[in-house]
């Protein structure tokens, strides 16, 4: 067990690394989740009225489009400069080089969502401090990352990658971002716990069924 923690914390601090040295994939996100607050919050305004009716939204938009585009750059490097090949060839479960990707997607958007987060609430004239909001956050983004990352491997060998990662991506992490939403709703009205537990529990579970699911089949998506 602590082997496989180790290789999969080696292509983990591997993909760190690469982007330390590029900025390609954080800079990118980090500036289209940034536009989209923006060209929102100018669009809808935010006033109270309106903000209790489009935050949550806004902010899910841009952390879902945004971890979309970075997404789509989880294994198309890895393609580009002919290192796939490679990493296939490493003497390691496939389902470590999964966890390994995976573990990279979800830190580049937790990065994104630390950054963008507080201005999305400043923008919006709400309290910096959410608990609530950071464990609904959390939950969202591990969602997203174990179906992207399985679908990036997938469409990594196609010619449009790009449109094809939306295509398949989205409609499977629907319950995510509905439940995302929902539960945000709650956070920013002040509800309590009990009104979220639901969605809270809806995303656990889909997590938790990805997870299990995107490891057992990882192994035959890469190989095609």
């Amino acid at each position: 067990m602590n082997k496989a923690f180790t290789k999969i914390f080696t292509i983990f601090w591997k993909d760190m690394l690469t982007e330390f040295r590029t900025r390609e994939i954080i800079i990118s996100v980090l500036v289209f989740a940034l536009l989209v607050l923006v060209i929102f919050s100018f669009a809808f305004g935010t006033g109270a009225d309106m903000t209790e009716m489009t935050a949550p939204g806004i902010l899910w938009v841009a952390l879902t489009f945004g971890g979309i585009i970075g997404l789509t750059r989880t294994f198309a490097v890895e393609k580009e400069n002919s290192r796939l090949e490679g990493l296939m060839l490493c003497p390691v479960d496939r389902a470590v080089i999964y966890w390994g990707k995976l573990a990279g997607s979800f830190t580049f958007m937790l990065a994104v969502a630390v950054v963008v987060t507080p201005i999305f609430l400043a923008l919006f004239n709400l309290p910096i401090f959410l608990p609530r909001l950071a464990l609904v956050i959390v939950l969202a983004l591990i969602g997203f990352a174990s179906v992207g990352t399985l679908f990036s491997a997938l469409a990594v060998n196609t010619r449009a990658r790009d449109i094809m990662l939306p295509i398949l991506f989205l409609p499977v992490v629907v319950p995510v971002i509905v439940s995302a939403v929902k539960a945000t709703v709650t956070v920013l009205a002040g509800a309590p716990w009990g009104d979220m537990l639901t969605w809270l529990q809806i995303m656990i579970a889909f997590d938790i069924i990805y997870l299990v699911a995107a490891t057992l089949v990882f192994e035959f998506v890469v190989e095609e």
